[in-house]
């Protein structure tokens, strides 16, 4: 599949947009004054583009003017295509983390920092609906490995991750027997599910069981032609194609590997940072990086266009 996630046969306005990040994970938004059109619409700083502009020179100078900020640390998240009544725009996301000065509205605008979870302003400019959702995916995200310890002990290592904060974890479990499989993610969810965690079945396991979404291989993934209608979706990914299909089906979010070298599959061939960054590239959905991944490397995966880490090993 060679076509790009969005078409293209319509002029589009490009867009820089900042989702301001305190440390407490609130974000930013802004209400629309009056005299802009969607006035009293609440939506994340940004701006257009002016002609010349990158989307980071875009946003450092939006911020600045909009709300009085300097930007120091903005992440390349995801880009998004979205069409209204009067126009059409590619808003290029960046999650900004570090900035200097305090927040004003420069033009009259509202402020207020929200729970992106649960955002209490309303009414939300359309285009921000999917960009909350793909906000509230935690940055970690948990493969089981019962294999490698039991199921016993594996369970206590989840409760463990659990308790430290864990909230999204894949059930693959691919040397198991499939009734097994069926009781053990029943008791992954069982577990899960007290904590507010999300729990998605890998594969061809049913996922009636109270899971609360799939998460489909590549290869099920390339034949697919829409995505399942329940619940969450996710997807293995290797190459841009694959990407590209995930992108087309409107997937939530996809895992791309594998990134680094790992002891699992010694020998191959490894996408390393820079090219995982380039497969990434104006992408509608979050990707999370797969393979050699550790929690402290978190800060590098978000740096090259990943939304978070998939850890097989490293968190159990």
């Amino acid at each position: 599949m060679n076509t790009p996630p969005h078409p293209t046969s319509s002029p589009v306005v490009d867009v820089a947009v900042g989702v301001i990040t305190r440390a407490d994970g609130q974000v930013l938004l802004a209400r629309r004054p009056a005299g802009k059109p969607a006035a009293g619409y609440w939506e994340f700083p940004g701006g257009k583009l002016e002609p010349g502009e990158n989307p980071v020179e875009a946003l450092r100078r939006e911020l600045s003017e909009e709300l009085g900020l300097e930007l120091e640390q903005a992440y390349p998240w995801i880009t998004r295509r979205h069409t209204y009544a009067h126009l059409s725009v590619r808003l290029h996301l960046y999650r900004v983390l570090r900035w200097s000065g305090e927040p004003r509205g420069r033009e009259g605008q509202r402020l207020s920092w929200e729970d992106p979870r649960a955002p209490a302003v309303t009414p939300l400019l359309q285009a921000n609906h999917s960009i909350i959702r793909a906000l509230a995916l935690p940055p970690i995200y948990a493969i089981t490995h019962a294999s490698a310890y039991g199921i016993t002990a594996f369970m206590a290592r989840l409760r463990g991750a659990l308790e430290k904060g864990l909230r999204l974890v894949q059930v693959r479990e691919r040397d198991m027997p499939a009734a097994a499989l069926t009781e053990f993610a029943i008791q992954v969810c069982a577990l899960a599910h007290p904590y507010g965690a999300s729990v998605l079945i890998n594969g061809d396991v049913n996922a009636n069981i109270g899971a609360d979404g799939v998460h489909l291989t590549s290869a099920q993934l390339m034949r697919a032609r829409s995505r399942p209608a329940a619940g969450l979706c996710a997807a293995s990914c290797h190459t841009r194609d694959e990407l590209l299909q995930a992108a087309a089906l409107g997937v939530d979010f996809v895992v791309l590997s594998p990134v680094l070298p790992t002891r699992s599959h010694p020998g191959q061939p490894a996408l390393g940072w820079e090219r995982f960054a380039q497969l990434c590239a104006d992408l509608p959905m979050p990707v999370y990086a797969l393979g050699g991944m550790r929690t402290d490397l978190l800060n590098t995966a978000m740096q090259h266009n990943a939304h978070g880490v998939a850890l097989l090993s490293g968190i159990w």
